[in-house]
């Protein structure tokens, strides 16, 4: 409310130049359209990095549990240095050094989608791993005294109750992937930010573009935050009425 206050008011100014997004007008209603085109791009790349890197991140966090100590190595390797790397940094070496390192061209989508996935995995990894240690004990040595082997105490028992537990920061994790995201427009992804700064150096109106801009993931955020509410209240219905039968 505070922001649309904002912009409200600074419509009455002279020097503003509203028009350019204003929908009642033809141009307006043309520069909100080539914005909005870009929304598929930001969801899509977030859709699949949050995707890539929470099965990722699930494989680190496992051998973080691994009896063998090269294993467990790797996990704290892969958490530190991908925890540590900017994202930003990631995606420019990616799109620009990985083709040199390995004689491949990636397009913008793939480069972007390695990078934020490999830097968010390390964070999904950290989140499981919590998870996973929340689960009591008692219930681990209860499962093997039923006979069931390591990996299925793990899968059948441990898994199930630490998904639903990690539910929240995994969202998060999300809302954080769609924002990085942005990060992808240096190299040329025609996402929201992309085509913001593309219009800003056609109509020289940045306050304007980048207002709308903001209201744009502003939206797209709520609705995410909507989403991952609705969804840990079907799976805590979904305990609960486990627990009463």
């Amino acid at each position: 409310m505070l922001l649309l206050s904002m912009l409200a008011l600074a419509g009455c100014g002279s020097n503003w130049g509203w028009h350019v997004v204003d929908p009642t007008d033809a141009r307006g209603r043309a520069n909100l359209g080539f914005m909005v085109e870009g929304l598929w791009a930001t969801v899509s790349l977030s859709l699949a990095a949050i995707i890539l890197s929470v099965l990722i991140g699930t494989g680190v966090a496992l051998l973080g549990f691994s009896r063998l100590r090269p294993l467990r190595l790797v996990n704290r390797v892969w958490v530190e240095l991908f925890r540590a790397v900017p994202i930003l940094v990631l995606i420019l070496w990616v799109f620009y050094g990985l083709p040199v390192v390995l004689g491949i061209r990636l397009d913008v989508f793939t480069a972007a989608l390695i990078a934020i996935a490999l830097c968010d995995s390390a964070f999904e990894a950290e989140i499981l791993r919590g998870g996973i240690q929340s689960i009591e004990q008692g219930q681990r040595e209860g499962a093997a005294a039923l006979g069931l082997s390591r990996w299925q105490v793990m899968r059948l028992v441990v898994l199930p109750q630490a998904i639903r537990r990690i539910l929240p920061p995994v969202a998060n994790q999300f809302v954080y992937v769609v924002k990085m995201s942005s990060l992808a427009s240096v190299i040329g992804y025609q996402d929201l930010t992309r085509r913001a700064n593309e219009l800003v150096v056609s109509v020289f109106r940045p306050l304007e573009i980048y207002s709308i801009l903001i209201l744009e993931y502003l939206v797209l955020i709520l609705l995410i935050s909507a989403g991952a509410r609705w969804l840990e209240r079907r799976l805590g219905a979904d305990q609960t009425r486990r627990r009463d039968g």
